[in-house]
C-alpha cells in the first residue's frame, strides 16, 4: 500500500505512458482516473511496436533507456499477469536485420553480439543468416538479402497493450473519463478540470503525447508531432504468426502478426503539425519502402493505414514540472513509446511516490 502522501492521481492521456502510470500507481493503492479525448493522431492509437532495441544502430542516453525499456518487458507482463490480464498481443518471433551489403551485416552482427551479452536471457541468441536462411523466416523478402537474428526480438500491437494496461489499472480501481482536459488553478495548485469541473487530487500527471505542451507551456516541453503512416497488408491464407519483425538498417521496417497481416512502415514527417491525414506521398514511400525490401508484398491486400503523431524530442521528457507542487509530466518518446512507455511509467510512479527508482540514464531530467 502507498506510504506517500499521495494517495490520489489524475493521469492525462491513455496511450502507452499515460496507460503505464496510470496502472503503475493504481496497483501501488491510488486512487487514479484517466483523461482523455480520443483525439484523431494518438500515436499509440497507431503503433506496430518492434520490442527489440538492441537492433538499432543509435547509441547512448537514448539507448541505454531504449534497451532497458525492452529488459522490462518480462516484468510488465509479469504484472499484468498478477493482475489478471493476459492478453496483449507481445510475441517473441525474434528481429531480423536484413541487408545486401555482407559489410553492414558484419557490423550489425557484432553490434548485435556485444548489446546481447549486455542484456542477458531477455535479449536471446544471435545468429548470422545466408539469403536463403534469412528467407526461410521471411518468405516475402528479396532473394539478395542476408540477416542477422535476434532470438528475443518481440512484437506488440499498441492498441491491445494499452488497452491491458488500462484494464490492469481498471482491476485496481481506476477510473476513465473520455473528456478534453485542461489544466487550471485551483487554489495555490494547478489541477485538471473537466468541463469546467476540477479534479482533486494529490497529483497530477501530463502524459499527453504530442499534445502535452498544449496542456502546460511551450517553453516547459519542447516535443513537437512527428507523424508517422503505417499501413496494413495481408497475405490471404498464409501463416505470419511466426515470421520475425525486419529492419533493414534504416527507419522503416516490417511486423508480422496472426492472420496474414502485415504491418509496414512508417513515415518520419517531422514539422507535420496536427495534421493526421493518410497522404498520397507518405503513402507512396511506405510501400516503395517496403516492396523494396520484400518483393513478395506486392500482392497483398492493403487493409488500411494508420496515421499516428509520434511526440517528437531530443530525449524523452520525463519528471516534476519546475514551479508546479504535484505536477508531472510524461513524454517525448518519438518512435520508441511502445519499448520505453511501461518501464518510464513504473518508474515516474516510484517517482511519485517517494519510492527510489531505477537509475537509467536519460531517465532522471525534468523538463526545463
Amino acid at each position: 500500500m502507498v506510504t506517500s502522501p499521495t494517495s490520489s492521481a489524475v493521469v492525462v492521456g491513455a496511450g502507452i505512458a499515460g496507460a503505464s502510470v496510470a496502472f503503475a500507481l493504481a496497483s501501488r493503492g491510488v486512487a487514479v482516473t484517466v483523461v482523455d479525448d480520443g483525439a484523431d493522431g494518438q500515436a499509440t492509437q497507431a503503433g506496430a511496436g518492434i520490442v527489440a532495441p538492441w537492433t538499432v544502430t543509435e547509441e547512448g542516453p537514448y539507448y541505454d533507456l531504449y534497451a532497458a525499456g525492452g529488459g522490462y518487458y518480462p516484468t510488465l507482463l509479469e504484472r499484468l499477469s498478477a493482475a489478471g490480464v493476459t492478453s496483449t498481443d507481445y510475441r517473441r518471433t525474434g528481429a531480423l536485420v536484413v541487408h545486401r551489403d555482407p559489410a553492414v551485416l558484419e557490423e550489425a552482427e557484432q553490434r548485435l553480439r556485444r548489446r546481447a551479452a549486455a542484456a542477458g536471457p531477455v535479449a536471446g541468441e544471435v545468429a548470422r543468416l545466408d539469403p536463403a536462411q534469412t528467407r526461410e523466416l521471411f518468405p516475402p523478402l528479396a532473394e539478395d538479402l542476408g540477416g542477422v537474428l535476434l532470438t528475443g526480438g518481440g512484437r506488440v500491437d499498441g492498441r491491445t497493450l494499452r488497452d491491458a494496461l488500462l484494464s490492469a489499472a481498471g482491476r485496481y480501481g481506476a477510473r476513465q473519463v473520455t473528456e478534453r482536459a485542461r489544466l487550471t488553478r485551483y487554489g495555490e495548485r494547478s489541477v485538471v478540470a473537466v468541463d469546467g469541473t476540477p479534479l482533486e487530487a494529490d497529483a497530477v500527471v501530463v502524459a499527453a503525447g504530442a499534445w502535452t505542451p498544449r496542456l502546460l507551456a511551450d517553453a516547459v516541453v519542447p516535443v513537437e508531432p512527428q507523424r508517422g503512416q503505417i499501413t496494413h497488408l495481408r497475405l490471404d491464407g498464409v501463416d505470419t504468426s511466426g515470421w520475425p519483425t525486419v529492419t533493414p538498417v534504416a527507419p522503416h521496417y516490417l511486423v508480422a502478426f496472426d492472420g496474414g497481416r502485415v504491418v509496414v512502415g512508417a513515415t518520419r514527417e517531422t514539422g507535420s503539425g496536427f495534421d493526421p491525414r493518410i497522404t498520397a506521398a507518405g503513402q507512396a514511400q511506405v510501400l516503395q519502402d517496403a516492396l523494396a525490401v520484400a518483393p513478395g508484398l506486392a500482392d497483398a491486400t492493403l487493409v488500411e493505414t494508420r496515421v499516428g503523431l509520434r511526440p517528437l524530442a531530443e530525449m524523452p521528457v520525463v519528471g516534476q514540472v519546475p514551479g508546479e507542487d504535484g505536477v508531472w509530466v510524461a513524454t517525448g518518446f518519438g518512435a520508441g513509446g511502445l519499448t520505453m512507455g511501461p518501464l518510464v511509467g513504473d518508474a515516474l510512479a516510484r517517482a511519485i511516490l517517494g519510492e527510489e527508482a531505477p537509475e537509467i540514464a536519460g531517465l532522471a531530467p525534468s523538463p526545463a
